[in-house]
C-alpha cells in the first residue's frame, strides 16, 4: 500500500447530516481554513427519508444527500475510511493509506442498528435492520418489490413509518411493540392511541405489549414467535430496535466514552481533547429539562450540535453552546402529522415535576370551509410552580410540523404560560388557524385556567 500524506486545518470523519453541517458551518465562520470530510460511502442517504424509499419514493436513489453544497463551499470530500486516530500527533490514517494531519478534528461517525444479542434466528436470510447504507437498503427494497408478509419489530418512529409506507404498497404488515403503545417514548397515550387507530385503518396489524421470543426458519425466516405463545408467518422481518453510537474508532483512540456508549462532550461539543469535537449520534446527549444523560438520536439535534461545533472550532463563545436536547419529534402517519417537543406529561411526573396539561382542537386554516383544512390539536404541559412550558404536542395537517418548532423555541427560551399568552402571531386564512381561535393560544388559555384553579 502506498502511503500519501495530507494536511488540513479541519478533518471531519463522517459525511452524513452532522458531518456536512459541521463542515459548512465551520467554513462559513472560518473561510480561510481548509476542510476535509472523509466518509466510506460514495453516496450518503438522507436518514429521516429512509422509510419513504419503500413507498412514497421510487427507491434509494431519490433519497441521497447532494454533495454540490460542499463543492460550492470549498470543502473537500474524500471517499475512504478512517481506521485510526493518533491524538498525540494529531493525525488520522485511512484504509486507503492516506495519513491526514489536522489541527482540529470533528468525529461524526453516527450510529449503527442495534440487534438483540439474545435473539435466536437473527442471522436467518430475510431478517433485516435499517442501516444508513445505500447498497443494503437497495437490497431490501428489491426484496419488497412484490407484496410480502412483513413483520416489523419495534414501534418507534422508524418502525411506525415503515409499517405505514409498506401497508400503503400492499404488503401484509404486522408491527410488534414491547411497550403498551407505539411511539410511547415520544407521546403520551392520547396521541399514541390516535396513531394506532390510523395504522389499523391503514391495514397494519398491531401487537402491542408483546415481547419477541425468537425467529424460526430453514435457512430463511418463516415464522415469528412471541413470548405470549402467539406465532405468525413472515416472509421478511425488519428489526427496528434502535441504534447504538458508532464509537469504536474513538474508543480505540482513547477518547472517553460515557455510560450510554457515546463520546463524552462539553457544551461546545468538544471531547476532553480540546481540539477534538464530536457531533451527531455518536456524541453524548443530555436532556434540556431534566439534565439527565440520554440516548436520543435525531437528525435535527445532530445538526444543531454540528452548527455549535463548527462555530466554536477556532474560538469559543459562551453564546454558542449546546444546552441540552429538547427532543423535538415529528412524523406523519396516514396523512396525519404527530409532533412533540420537550417532556411528555408522564415523563414530567416521573421526573418529579408537578404539572398540568391542557389541549385545544382547532383548525389550520380559516374559515374551515376552505379546501384542505385539517383539524389541529395542540397540547401543552406546564409546571405548576413556575408556569414554565415543559412540553407540548401537536396533531393535525402538515403545518403541525412547523408549529412544534414554535413550541420548541418556547421551551428552549424558558417561556412561562403568561409570556406565551402575550406573544404576537401572524395569521392568514390559507396558512393558519383563525386569530380568534389560534390553537396554540387557546391551549395556553386552557392551561392557565387550570393553574388558576390550583391557586385558589
Amino acid at each position: 500500500m502506498t502511503t500519501t500524506n495530507k494536511q488540513v486545518d479541519v478533518l471531519i470523519i463522517g459525511g452524513s447530516a452532522a458531518g456536512i453541517v459541521a463542515a459548512t458551518t465551520g467554513k462559513a465562520f472560518y473561510a480561510s481554513k481548509s476542510f476535509l470530510i472523509v466518509r466510506k460511502e460514495p453516496e450518503a442517504v438522507v436518514p429521516c427519508g429512509i422509510p419513504y424509499i419503500f413507498g412514497t419514493l421510487e427507491g434509494v436513489h431519490q433519497n441521497i444527500i447532494p454533495t454540490a453544497p460542499l463543492t460550492k463551499a470549498g470543502i473537500e470530500l474524500l471517499i475512504d475510511e478512517v481506521v485510526s486516530i493518533d491524538r498525540e500527533n494529531k493525525s488520522a490514517t485511512t484504509a486507503g493509506g492516506v495519513v491526514i494531519a489536522w489541527d482540529k478534528l470533528v468525529i461524526a461517525t453516527g450510529s449503527e442498528p442495534k440487534v438483540p444479542g439474545w435473539l435466536e434466528g437473527r442471522d436467518l436470510e430475510g431478517v433485516f435492520v435499517i442501516p444508513k447504507n445505500r447498497d443494503y437498503l437497495s437490497n431490501l427494497h428489491a426484496q419488497l418489490e412484490q407484496p410480502r408478509k412483513v413483520v416489523i419489530i419495534g414501534g418507534g418512529f422508524i418502525g411506525v413509518e415503515l409499517a405505514d409506507e409498506l401497508a400503503k404498497k400492499g404488503h401484509d404488515v404486522t408491527l410488534v411493540e414491547l411497550l403498551p403503545h407505539v411511539l410511547s417514548m415520544a407521546f403520551d397515550s392520547d396521541l399514541s392511541l390516535k396513531a394506532e387507530e390510523i395504522l389499523l385503518q391503514g391495514g397494519v396489524k398491531l401487537k402491542t405489549g408483546e415481547k419477541l421470543k425468537k425467529l424460526e426458519g430453514d435457512g430463511r425466516v418463516s415464522k415469528v414467535l412471541l413470548e405470549s405463545g402467539e406465532t405468525f408467518d413472515a416472509d421478511i422481518v425488519i428489526l427496528s430496535t434502535g441504534y447504538a453510537p458508532n464509537v469504536e474508532l474513538a474508543r480505540k483512540a482513547g477518547i472517553r466514552i460515557n455510560e450510554l456508549g457515546a463520546i463524552r462532550v462539553d457544551e461546545y461539543m468538544r471531547t476532553e481533547e480540546k481540539d477534538i469535537f464530536a457531533v451527531g449520534d455518536c456524541a453524548e446527549k443530555f436532556s434540556f429539562i431534566t439534565r439527565i444523560v440520554k440516548g436520543l438520536m435525531l437528525a435535527s439535534t445532530a445538526c444543531s450540535e454540528a452548527r455549535i461545533a463548527g462555530m466554536n472550532l477556532f474560538g469559543l463563545s459562551r453564546l454558542r453552546t449546546f444546552t441540552g436536547t429538547i427532543a423535538i419529534f415529528s412524523t406523519a402517519i396516514g396523512g396525519t402529522t404527530f409532533a412533540a417537543a420537550g417532556v411528555t406529561e408522564q415523563l414530567a411526573i416521573e421526573r418529579g415535576f408537578e404539572v398540568v396539561s391542557a389541549g385545544f382542537t382547532g383548525i389550520d386554516k380559516h374559515p374551515g370551509t376552505l379546501p384542505g383544512t385539517s383539524s389541529q390539536y395542540v397540547k401543552l404541559i406546564v409546571n405548576v410552580e413556575t408556569g414554565l412550558v415543559l412540553g407540548g404536542a401537536v396533531m393535525g395537517g402538515p403545518s403541525a410540523g412547523e408549529l412544534i418548532n414554535v413550541i420548541g423555541v418556547i421551551i428552549e427560551t424558558k417561556m412561562t404560560i403568561n409570556e406565551l399568552l402575550s406573544l404576537q402571531f401572524g395569521t392568514h386564512p390559507l396558512l393558519t388557524g383563525a386569530p380568534t381561535g389560534y390553537a396554540l393560544i387557546k391551549a395556553a388559555e386552557a392551561a392557565e385556567m387550570k393553574l388558576r384553579d390550583l391557586r385558589r
